[in-house]
């Protein structure tokens, strides 16, 4: 593995010398295994299983890093060090190496989505895309139907969670596909639209039935994202009128959904308890905020870390809070360097939205399900959700994509929601 020179382009990135069938196999292989991320109900998951000699793979057949992708590595690399220091300060190192290398795999997976898209961003994005919701729709009818027809092993605690292990997990996975149908519905003729409203009407109900309040937030600020952007992203008067025309149909049937579920005997007292922002677990001596009062004091004795698990069995439960668990898993180190990567996949990934690529539909979807992921990370422990490993993947590799190709068009950084402006020739 070595880093690409200053390439003024993607194609200027040295492909791998492999026949076509073997690209295509390649790529088939990069779509099963996003494919795979939507099914993860047993660990480990078939996710993983072909994750890791995909990677390979790639590696043998000559996958390059571009320094635009260095920070997301750099930072990740930081993450798992303070991890592995913190791992000295647990007795008991058997279930706690197995956590860190689940992080370590997960890290691995994010630089290996950025390296692979830079080469041909339009193709291995829509690639991922097209993979990914697929597997959501699947998801979300299996976790419908497995919800209607009460099914224990597609439930858990009277709520829908589809093929995952946690209906707090599964939920937040639809988020990404929904944005991206939410995004061709607004954006395309209702002629055109049908297996796009079809596919989010799918993913949203399954949502709203898996009882979430992080990934119903999640899913509003996400919703609410896309649909902006789409209408800034569009001049036109006609496509505006359209895009909030059926911004208003969306609402309308999102009240539906919401009402029918407050009618049916079986929903109704389980929505509105789940619809209250304070729950029991919540408040209280030791409730969830609680115990983040107190990390945030274990802090200060602990700069290194306390590692895996040993927060819980401080506290009773886990941290249920990403960024505090940053700090008590991976150390000071860990949490710092998780934080900083936090703000610059922001920095770097908002601009991307308004750019004119063919690919832009992605990332608009992705960095609107990230800052539902950077929203939730307040009250929930995510660093092992394959999906939060994948969408750093996908806004760095674009990011590293679109660094390439204003290379090549030699066209300065300047501006975000106008043309560029060339610079002046320095004077003498």
């Amino acid at each position: 593995m070595s880093v690409a020179a200053d390439a003024a382009s993607p194609a200027a990135i040295p492909a791998p010398r492999l026949f076509v069938p073997s690209r295509r196999l390649l790529n088939a292989g990069l779509a099963l295994v996003v494919f795979l991320g939507g099914f993860v109900i047993i660990e480990p998951a078939p996710y993983e299983l072909l994750l890791i000699p995909l990677m390979g793979v790639w590696l043998f057949a000559g996958l390059r890093i571009t320094r635009y992708v260095l920070p997301l590595i750099v930072l990740l690399l930081l993450y798992l060090a303070g991890g592995a220091i913190a791992l000295g300060n647990v007795e008991s190192l058997s279930k706690p190496l197995v956590y860190f290398f689940t992080t370590l795999l997960l890290a691995f997976s994010a630089f290996f989505f950025a390296m692979v898209i830079p080469s041909d961003p339009e193709r291995r994005l829509m690639l991922i895309m097209k993979a990914y919701t697929w597997a959501a729709v699947i998801a979300a009818a299996v976790g419908i139907v497995g919800y209607s027809l009460g099914i224990e092993f597609f439930t858990l605690y009277q709520r829908a969670r589809g093929p995952f292990q946690d209906p707090n997990v599964f939920a937040p996975f639809l988020v990404m596909p929904l944005c991206y149908l939410a995004h061709q519905t607004l954006t395309q003729p209702l002629r055109k639209s049908f297996w796009h409203v079809l596919g989010a009407l799918i993913i949203l109900l399954a949502i709203v039935l898996a009882f979430s309040r992080a990934a119903w937030a999640m899913a509003a600020l996400a919703l609410a994202v896309t649909a902006t952007v789409a209408f800034i992203n569009h001049r036109s008067g006609r496509k505006r009128l359209r895009i909030l025309t059926y911004v208003g149909i969306g609402a309308v049937a999102i009240v539906a959904i919401v009402a029918v579920l407050l009618i049916l005997p079986a929903t109704s007292g389980l929505f509105l308890e789940r619809a209250q922002l304070v729950q029991s677990y919540d408040a209280g001596a030791l409730g969830r905020f609680d115990r983040q009062q107190l990390g945030l004091l274990l802090l200060f004795d602990h700069p290194f870390g306390i590692g895996p698990f040993e927060f819980g069995k401080l506290f009773v439960e886990d941290e249920h809070n990403m960024w505090l668990k940053g700090f008590t898993v991976y150390g000071w180190l860990g949490g710092l360097s998780y934080i900083a990567l936090v703000v610059w996949t922001l920095v770097i990934g908002f601009p991307l939205m308004f750019r004119p690529r063919p690919w832009r539909v992605v990332v608009i979807a992705a960095f609107a399900a990230y800052l539902g992921q950077v929203l939730i990370h307040n009250v929930i422990d995510n660093d092992h959700w394959r999906h939060l490993f994948l969408l750093y993947g996908v806004i760095w590799g674009a990011y590293a994509a679109e660094r390439l190709y204003r290379r090549r068009q030699a066209i300065p950084t300047v501006k975000v929601f106008s043309a560029p402006v060339a610079r002046a020739a320095p004077v003498g």
